[in-house]
């Protein structure tokens, strides 16, 4: 099957960074075989990689003419809109998914950041618990509702929210940090140190944690 070995080599072309080869590669893919979703797919990828955000959602918008269920063209779809700041457009792409699979707690979760970004708060948190009930040890999402709640002003909720971030993952340094960041606008200054020192014995190389630690430690006087 010439078009499936196009559709390979171009893989192992964007693999290596080769991206201009790789949509070559594509095309001849579907030159072969027009109806090629994992070929428009691929090329969409491959685009979008290359900062040509319209001719990648011209590329989805193939696949989906195609196969109206792939699911993965919606996420991709919907990641570009939101970067592009169109996040209406956005939320109604991972809606789309949903309805396929109402299952998705991802699209939940990134209906939510949308949301977030729009400043509609009260929908970004339900947003986050739709996708914490179907994926309850979902870590990136409780970390992302914690800091929603810290932009409320809610902050026992969101330091609850971090602790139970960092209950399932306990490597997650990010939420280390937002949680030492909770507990110093609380006025606990050894919590916080304690959780930025946690933060940064897991990655040293986090800067923000530094900076935090440093303020926290000139509060204190130390």
């Amino acid at each position: 099957d010439y078009a499936e070995a196009y559709n390979n080599m171009g893989t192992a072309l964007q693999e290596q960074g080769k991206l201009e080869e790789a949509i070559e590669a594509y095309n001849k893919a579907l030159a072969i075989k027009p109806d090629y979703a994992d070929a428009y797919s691929n090329m969409g990828v491959a685009l979008q990689n290359m900062g040509n955000l319209r001719a990648a959602i011209v590329s989805y918008n193939k696949v989906l003419k195609i196969m109206p269920d792939y699911i993965g063209a919606y996420f991709n779809i919907g990641a570009i809109l939101k970067a592009t700041g169109d996040f209406d457009a956005a939320i109604a792409s991972y809606n789309q998914a949903l309805k396929i699979n109402p299952g998705l707690a991802e699209a939940h979760s990134n209906i939510a950041n949308a949301f977030r970004e729009m400043g509609d708060l009260e929908s970004s948190i339900a947003s986050y618990k739709e996708a914490l009930k179907i994926k309850p040890n979902y870590a990136d999402a409780h970390n992302n509702l914690g800091a929603v709640y810290k932009l409320k002003g809610q902050l026992d909720a969101a330091v609850g929210s971090y602790e139970t971030a960092i209950t399932i993952a306990p490597q997650f340094t990010e939420a280390y940090i937002n949680l030492g960041l909770c507990l110093y606008e609380q006025g606990d200054l050894d919590g916080a140190l304690n959780y930025y020192d946690k933060g940064i014995k897991i990655n040293p190389h986090y800067r923000d944690a530094f900076n935090s630690r440093g303020m926290a430690l000139m509060q204190k006087g130390d």
